[in-house]
């Protein structure tokens, strides 16, 4: 009905029928309007707060999903952790196999000579009774007795031989069983973790679609009726003109009455405005002198904070450096001191379309300090040099974010992860996977939100970058 009325009002002949009008049946014409307006202005209103609200929640959905996105990267991290131990055990049997296969056939070279022996003293008739009873020469007999006790040292060595074959094969066999147990129960876990992230992906899909849809359907609503709202502005500026038409005789005779009043009322307001004006001056000098000594202040503060930054990585450097100079397993990180900084020409760290390019303008507001490059989910992200990650978690607005610090005060920043692959303190090679690529902190679409900073600012990464 109101788009109706709306309508007859706003037809070609408007003009000249508001002209026509009597000024009362015009002002009570617009009163309707405008008390239409009102009502749909407060149902914009009302509406508009539904969608903060949504939009409220849907920051808030984006939060929740922090926990289910963390997880998606832990188990992402723990299937690559089960891969690796795969490897190791099917190397580890394939190596107890061959020594198994080897220990068979020493098995059956110590019990072949074992034979040999046994015939060749069965062949040769030899025993201590016979000699005894044989009624040869007794030097003779000493020398066959001396003979047969070197053939018995020599089988019961090779019997010794045989059995210590046997516990060896027997020892090898039970470590091969028990790495096939091994493999068995890392394949139960991986396809235990596999169905939790099919799970976990599945839930944050969900919590987004169901979000958008909501704001989706509420702004259609919003724009349909901020568009009545601009008919009906329409409709009160027509009834305005055809008023101050009717008006104008009798505001051109009240004009001279009350210019005398205008005309001191002006000299009454230039000499408040001077007042006004040396008062605003004087605010001004005094905002200015505080506003000198604040900034003063922050930059020493500022000063300050940088100090005790560095300060704290050089403790962090040392007390890593000494926790890990007894262990001598294991290759140390490079310290800040080996990392040389970045070069230019450096590699993408993952390949893709590049989107929001350095220094424009955000969609939502602000410039990019980084670069947006759109890849595939689960894409390996690698480093883009030798460094050490400093940072490695989930910051509200970045989803799963990894910092590496490649010394000199350049970091570079790796955001929107699916799964971070290394921990803070970790060194990484250049080259190196330390994450892979997903849509996490509220995204839409899978990327890698990628920056290179130095001394703290953002610098374009693809001047850094290889063409």
């Amino acid at each position: 009905m109101l788009r109706i009325g709306l309508a007859a009002l706003l037809s070609a002949s408007l003009g000249a029928a508001l002209a026509a009008e009597p000024a009362a049946n015009l002002q009570s014409r617009q009163a309707e309007v405008q008390a239409q307006q009102g009502r749909l202005r407060d149902r914009i209103q009302t509406l508009q707060k539904d969608i903060d609200q949504h939009e409220a929640s849907r920051k808030d959905a984006a939060n929740a999903l922090k926990a289910s996105e963390k997880a998606i990267s832990d188990i992402d991290r723990r299937l690559a952790e089960l891969a690796g131990q795969k490897r190791q055990a099917e190397d580890d049997l394939e190596h107890l196999q061959k020594q198994i296969a080897e220990q068979r056939q020493e098995l059956g070279r110590r019990q072949q000579e074992l034979a040999d022996q046994l015939r060749a003293q069965y062949a040769s008739g030899l025993s201590p009774w016979t000699a005894l009873l044989s009624g040869d020469d007794p030097q003779a007999i000493g020398r066959e007795l001396g003979y047969l006790s070197y053939v018995s040292q020599a089988q019961a060595a090779a019997l010794r031989a045989v059995g210590e074959a046997l516990e060896r094969l027997n020892a090898l066999q039970a470590r091969s069983q028990a790495r096939k147990r091994e493999l068995e129960q890392v394949a139960d876990e991986t396809e235990v973790r596999k169905t939790e992230l099919e799970e976990q992906k599945r839930e944050r899909q969900q919590v987004l679609e169901k979000v958008s849809e909501q704001l989706k359907a509420q702004r259609a609503q919003a724009e349909k009726l901020q568009s009545d709202e601009r008919r009906l502005g329409r409709l009160i500026t027509g009834l305005e003109e055809a008023i101050a038409k009717q008006a104008e005789e009798a505001r051109l005779a009240e004009e001279r009455r009350r210019e005398e009043a205008r005309l001191a009322e002006i000299r009454r307001q230039e000499e408040a405005r001077r007042r006004a004006e040396a008062q605003r001056a004087e605010q001004e000098r005094l905002r200015q002198e505080e506003a000198q000594r604040q900034s003063r202040r922050d930059q020493e503060a500022a000063r300050r904070a940088r100090e005790q930054v560095e300060q704290a990585r050089a403790r962090e450097r040392a007390q890593e450096q000494a926790a890990r100079q007894p262990a001598q397993e294991e290759p140390a990180p490079p310290s800040a001191g080996a990392l040389q900084g970045l070069r230019h020409g450096l590699p993408y760290p993952v390949r893709g379309e590049v989107q929001g390019r350095f220094g424009a303008e955000r969609p939502d507001g602000g410039l990019w300090r980084g670069i947006v490059l759109r890849a595939s989910e689960g894409t390996p992200v690698k480093a883009i040099a030798a460094g050490r990650v400093v940072y490695a978690d989930w910051l509200n607005g970045f989803g799963n974010i990894l910092i590496v610090d490649h010394g000199a005060q350049y970091l570079s920043v790796y955001a929107y992860n699916q799964s971070l692959l290394k921990q803070v303190g970790q060194a990484v090679a250049a080259g190196e996977a330390i994450a892979t690529v997903g849509a996490t902190g509220g995204q839409v679409e899978s990327g890698l939100y990628f920056e290179i900073r130095h001394q703290g600012k953002p610098v374009n990464p693809l001047l850094w970058l290889a063409r």
